[in-house]
């Protein structure tokens, strides 16, 4: 399977895994090293742990569960054993508030690992408009 192929099964697998809320799974695709940054969060997450107590708090204080999460317009770049990949994303959640919809852009940067696609690095933002 050619490398953008398998680097956007990885990623379609890995949102799965967050739509459904099988954050095992979902964390299972990043490295324990991996870092994220996201519009919602005021800092720099800098591993795995650090995103996983982050969501846990989520749960615990705002009864957050996703309910839908929608890639579009996936695009891979590959850099050797680097892959930057990116999307367009509209993600519907629930918490103790209602649901909330928000229409997101994505970029993870994989690197292939032991012949598997891991993330080292995410970034989320809201999409312009």
């Amino acid at each position: 399977m050619p490398a953008r192929d398998d680097v956007i099964q990885t990623a379609l697998e890995l949102i799965a895994a967050f739509a459904r809320n099988d954050r095992e799974k979902y964390f299972s695709y990043f490295t324990p090293d991996a870092s994220f940054i996201f519009y919602s969060v005021s800092r720099l997450l800098e591993s795995r742990a650090a995103y996983e107590e982050e969501w846990a708090g989520w749960i615990e204080n705002a009864g957050f569960h996703v309910e839908e999460c929608v890639s579009m317009n996936q695009k891979v770049k590959i850099y050797g054993d680097v892959a930057v990949f990116t999307h367009e994303t509209r993600t519907r959640v629930s918490t103790n508030d209602g649901e909330h919809v928000y229409n997101e852009r994505e970029t993870i940067i994989f690197h292939k690992m032991e012949g598997k696609w891991l993330g080292v690095h995410e970034h989320l933002s809201l999409a312009a408009g």
